[in-house]
């Protein structure tokens, strides 16, 4: 049985044991949280990423590593790399850790992205807003996710704000981009090449946070998919890339403009563990162990709804016609993402009135709200948290 270890060990990771378990498959996790969500199904090394001594702990005995989200210390990827086999490369996770340095990458391979520029002081920012234009996204150059880290603004005065609120470190101003829908596309790159790609999933994003997606995207084009394909791959053989990777896009007006990329499993593709024959955790597992890689094929169409601050009523979600529940052992906080629920259905003509339904579950006093776990985990959050991060989206 193979030994898989996964730098991280959230709900990424907790998902990706789940479909590899029934594989055959062992997992050890490596996390600074004593309470990460994955730690239940497999070891799990509980140390600082700088830890050498954890690390080499971690890495013996490993058939293969990965890692569950990019903001892994490159040093800690180095040494484990160094070690053995880490998918996806340290490379990959070289360019999507700053901001600027994707742009730039996206750039240099002939995809198309929003205006951009980089303020690295004070003294630049009314330079680049005048090039750039307004409004405009401003975002940190690293650690920013789900929103945080990122202000859109208007004006000038709003511009020199987001600069103190997002604590006057290096950002990356992008033109706002008009645009029709944001897409994404996940796609999964083998050991020899290998390439299969998922339908392209409509996101819905409230403030900068995923809440809701529809997969496949409803009415689009082959060339439209076939675009995301040729972009998706570009990045992929760019980056000699092994494992499922994401693509972030803004359609606008009928073309692609790449937002951002995701060396990883992703929360829009996490509909395909019921929604797609072969799900992106299974496949990101079968790539990296140099196995045939599954089909990418939908089955049916599927609404992915996030379980956001607080959990609903189980008995409420179970009850709806193929809907299925992932609670990921995260304790309830506001704007924490806590599970999510995928509602099938056969035929696109029937997700408008099945989103209808699942949006009023959500809204409704359905939801159970545990107000002594929410204030015992902020109060945790207050005495280690690191200066808060601003949330803001297009």
């Amino acid at each position: 049985m193979s030994l898989i270890g996964v730098l991280g060990g959230g709900q990424l990771g907790r998902m990706l044991a789940l479909a590899g378990v029934p594989l055959g498959l062992r997992f050890r996790f490596f996390d600074p949280s004593p309470d990460a969500p994955a730690a239940a199904l497999g070891q799990h090394v509980c140390a600082p990423y700088d830890d050498i001594a954890s690390l080499t702990r971690f890495t013996d005995g490993l058939d293969v590593a990965t890692y569950e989200f990019e903001c892994v210390p490159t040093p800690t990827a180095a040494f484990v790399n160094g070690r053995g086999r880490l998918f996806p490369s340290p490379l990959a996770l070289g360019v999507t850790q700053d901001r600027l340095v994707e742009k730039q990458f996206i750039r240099r391979l002939g995809l198309h992205t929003a205006a951009f520029a980089a303020v690295d002081d004070g003294d630049h920012l009314a330079s680049v807003l005048v090039s750039v234009g307004l409004p405009a996204v401003m975002k940190r150059r690293r650690h920013g996710y789900d929103g945080r880290g990122q202000m859109v603004v208007r004006t000038a005065a709003e511009a020199e704000h987001a600069w103190v609120a997002l604590g006057r470190q290096p950002v990356v101003v992008e033109g706002f981009v008009p645009f029709d829908r944001e897409l994404s596309l996940v796609i999964v790159r083998g050991r020899s090449g290998e390439t299969r790609a998922y339908p392209l999933v409509e996101n819905h994003h409230r403030d900068g946070v995923l809440h809701w997606s529809l997969a496949p995207a409803p009415a689009i084009p082959a060339a439209l998919q076939a675009e995301a394909e040729l972009a998706a791959g570009c990045i992929l053989n760019a980056l000699d890339y092994t494992g499922v990777l994401t693509v972030e896009f803004f359609e606008h007006r009928g073309r692609l403009l790449v937002n951002e990329i995701a060396p990883r499993v992703h929360n829009s593709g996490h509909w395909t563990i019921e929604g797609a024959e072969t799900s992106q955790f299974e496949n990101h597992l079968r790539a990296i162990l140099g196995l045939p890689l599954g089909s990418t094929a939908a089955i049916g169409c599927s609404i992915l709804h996030n379980i956001i601050g607080a959990l609903p009523d189980t008995a409420t979600i179970l009850a709806q016609p193929h809907t299925y529940l992932h609670v990921y052992g995260k304790a309830p906080r506001p704007g924490r993402k806590l599970g999510h629920v995928t509602t099938r259905v056969a035929e696109a003509r029937d997700i408008g009135s099945r989103l209808l339904h699942m949006q009023r579950l959500f809204k409704t006093g359905s939801v159970r709200h545990d107000a002594a776990r929410v204030r015992r985990a902020e109060e945790e959050r207050a005495h280690t948290a690191a200066p808060a991060d601003i949330g803001g989206a297009p």
